[in-house]
């Protein structure tokens, strides 16, 4: 812009200039397109509504130190903002449960959020009982999901869920595993009960799921969430790649970072709805979040990613 003298320029111009740079910048900067798209949203299929594909595990969430709970405050605090809303968390998560409730209460931000639990692993002689100590830990009257931790005495725990459902005290119904060797009995459960969910492990170095639990989820009309898609206490996938540069082509999806690049592998898979990475810190959400924006690999993407993962992990 030219002027006869500086004096000339108007507070108005000054303002526009700084917008039109500002915008200029942020078009420009790594991962601002995806960071303009709007969420990726994944429909549950008992009911059309839609979610986030990128939630938030919160096994690491039962802490007392203040600064750790001020971090996990500033993610519960900010994810909606970033696009996200599943927030899963079990009653065998150390006090999870009461961390997660008391920094919702505090925030006043539960309505933003898609509120998944588990009862308790172990003996569980109440089912009732249980799920009445979450919804007291969690300071809520209402639970999105509640699912069956691990496999534990699904045909015993699943009748209360199903009462509670009914009275609308839970939305969803579930169960979960973490590990390969509950996959037959996942898939004898979600034989013989109705389900609205399943939560199984998966990611792009462990894709043991892809057999035969994702397919019956897809031919059942069952939502799935991916546990541990960055790897989890298998270890870390991240980790394991070191200090490798992402390939050139990950830009073609919008792919920024590895945690990115992991993640919208597995939210790519048709058969699942939500991945929940654990996070605890907000450059950690920042960075999970902006993998369910722009675009997510096909097929042949799919492809070629687990052929380059064969070659660097």
């Amino acid at each position: 812009m030219t002027r006869s003298t500086p004096w000339s320029i108007s507070r108005r111009d000054i303002l526009l200039a700084g917008i039109a740079g500002g915008v200029a910048l942020a078009l420009h900067a790594p991962g601002a397109q995806s960071a303009q798209a709007a969420p990726i949203l994944k429909a549950i299929p008992s009911s059309g509504e839609k979610i986030p594909v990128i939630g938030l595990g919160t096994n690491a969430y039962g802490v007392t130190d203040a600064a750790e709970l001020a971090s996990r405050k500033e993610v519960l605090q900010r994810m909606s903002g970033l696009g996200g809303r599943v927030i899963d968390t079990a009653a065998g998560y150390g006090k999870s449960e009461d961390v997660i409730g008391e920094l919702l209460t505090s925030l006043g931000n539960r309505k933003d959020y898609f509120l998944a639990s588990k009862t308790g692993m172990g003996s569980i002689s109440d089912a009732r009982a249980a799920l009445d100590e979450s919804f007291r830990r969690l300071r809520t009257d209402h639970i999105e999901l509640m699912q069956v931790h691990n496999m534990n005495d699904s045909d015993k725990q699943l009748p209360a869920f199903v009462e509670y459902k009914q009275s609308k005290k839970i939305k969803y119904l579930g169960v979960t595993t973490s590990q390969d060797g509950q996959y037959d009995e996942m898939l004898r459960v979600m034989r013989a009960h109705k389900l609205d969910f399943i939560q199984v492990d998966y990611s792009i170095g462990n894709r043991g799921a892809e057999e035969k639990i994702l397919p019956l989820a897809q031919e059942r009309g069952i939502a799935v969430l991916a546990n541990m898609p960055l790897g989890g206490r298998r270890g870390s996938l991240i980790s394991s790649i070191g200090d490798k540069p992402l390939p050139p082509w990950a830009s073609e999806i919008g792919a920024t970072s590895w945690a990115q690049l992991l993640l919208k592998y597995v939210v790519s898979h048709p058969a699942v709805t939500c991945a929940i990475p654990g996070t605890t810190k907000l450059k950690h959400a920042e960075d999970n979040q902006a993998a369910g924006r722009g675009p997510l690999p096909d097929a042949a993407m799919r492809k070629k990613m687990e052929e380059y993962w064969g070659t660097v992990s």
